[in-house]
């Protein structure tokens, strides 16, 4: 199969977002997070920011020595010569070129020409190369922009020495469809020539980030970028996380792999989310707090005869440690047993029943019934147990 690249930009784009800001010592911690996590490319930051930035890029740069290092610049003389400085220490340095390509932000942000932008993208790929040999340009608003014009964009990044071209969604504005026809688009006019990788960077404003990423790997892009836990500007980027459980859970649908270890997915979440205070919710999908919890009875039931009943994949897969069969109003007497198991109690099917009306009817005065709860129902029905009467049969319905 083929393999997709994952660009990890959880210290740049990511970082950028309001709230996830990190020191030099945070981001060092998560630099080595991702490397546990077998990324391909670690964006460590932008150099031109702060020298704060520079110098933390630098400090991963110096460290994490199996992964290549990326640094943003725009398509600026300062900002290209501020990530080369920072790069200087990487074993294996990527210079990240950007310049906005939409008539939109050529006119309005940058007030140049078409012309202009081509002259700055050509020399400053240019540039970078006489430094390092792997270059990689972004043409932002490419979702936006002219499909002509991003072609001849394109092709003029490609004769000027990029090896990589990243076509972001930048706003979060593409369909699943539009987006992958412009990579073909792009691939048909470039002739798919060797050594030059298809890029794309999605934004979720409208909560499509991975189905787009998704799209362009149908496309042919074989590298995508991401972040933990899909942080980002406004609502963020493609969640790394969802993008490789999507491509290993459906590998004979898309055709490709990746050199992710799956098993680090949620120690870096964690990590994130302890880094930066940061919660993720509930209900996101493979690291959030349910996605591998159950309190409908039906799906309890499912789930103690077959996993695969109501899991697509195992939590360990991921590195949660256990499912959760959570007690609840909606929980069925199956489950209730298991964690009265759990709790080191064995009721009969009498008891049983008596503990699940009263777990029930507390469950519908509070919005959560707690470990403690049970242990203080179940003493209470279980004690008055006499002692000459036999444990009932288990054989309880769900």
């Amino acid at each position: 199969m083929d393999t997709v690249r994952i660009f990890d930009t959880t210290l740049r784009d990511g970082e950028q977002s309001p709230g996830f800001s990190m020191n030099t010592g945070e981001k060092l911690r998560m630099a080595r997070q991702l490397a546990a996590l077998n990324v391909d490319v670690i964006e460590a930051g932008f150099p031109i920011a702060s020298r704060g930035d520079l110098e933390a890029v630098q400090t991963v740069a110096k460290e994490i020595r199996d992964v290549p290092i990326a640094a943003l610049a725009r398509a600026k003389k300062d900002d290209v010569s501020a990530a080369l400085e920072a790069l200087e220490p990487a074993a294996a340095p990527r210079l990240h070129v950007f310049l906005a390509t939409s008539d939109l932000h050529l006119r309005v942000k940058l007030n140049m020409t078409r012309e202009q932008a081509l002259e700055a993208i050509a020399a400053m790929i240019r540039y970078g190369r006489q430094h390092v040999d792997v270059v990689e340009f972004s043409a932002e608003d490419a979702g936006r922009t002219d499909i002509d014009f991003l072609c001849q964009v394109c092709r003029v990044a490609v004769d000027a020495g990029a090896t990589v071209l990243n076509l972001p969604d930048t706003v979060g504005y593409a369909v699943p469809e539009e987006y992958g026809a412009m990579f073909s688009k792009v691939r048909e006019s470039l002739g798919d020539p060797d050594g030059i990788t298809l890029s794309a960077h999605c934004h979720d404003d409208l909560g499509l980030a991975v189905a787009n990423s998704l799209a362009a790997v149908r496309a042919g892009v074989r590298q995508i970028e991401c972040t933990i836990n899909g942080i980002g500007e406004r609502a963020g980027n493609a969640s790394l996380e969802e993008v490789v459980v999507a491509l290993a859970v459906r590998k004979e649908n898309f055709g490709v792999t990746t050199g992710i270890r799956l098993d680090q997915l949620f120690p870096a979440s964690r990590l994130l989310t302890e880094i930066t205070g940061a919660q993720v919710a509930p209900n996101k999908a493979v690291v959030g707090a349910n996605a591998f919890a159950h309190e409908a009875g039906i799906h309890q039931d499912g789930i103690i005869k077959n996993p695969l009943t109501y899991e697509i994949i195992s939590p360990q897969t991921v590195g949660v440690p256990n499912r959760s069969l959570v007690v609840g109003k909606h929980s069925g007497r199956h489950a209730l047993r298991m964690t009265l198991k759990d709790l080191g109690y064995e009721a009969s099917d009498t008891e049983l029943a008596e503990i699940y009306r009263r777990v029930t009817t507390l469950a519908d005065q509070a919005k959560q019934v707690r470990a403690r709860d049970i242990v203080g129902i179940a003493h209470e029905v279980i004690r008055r147990r006499p002692a000459a009467v036999a444990t009932e049969s288990s054989s309880i319905d769900a």
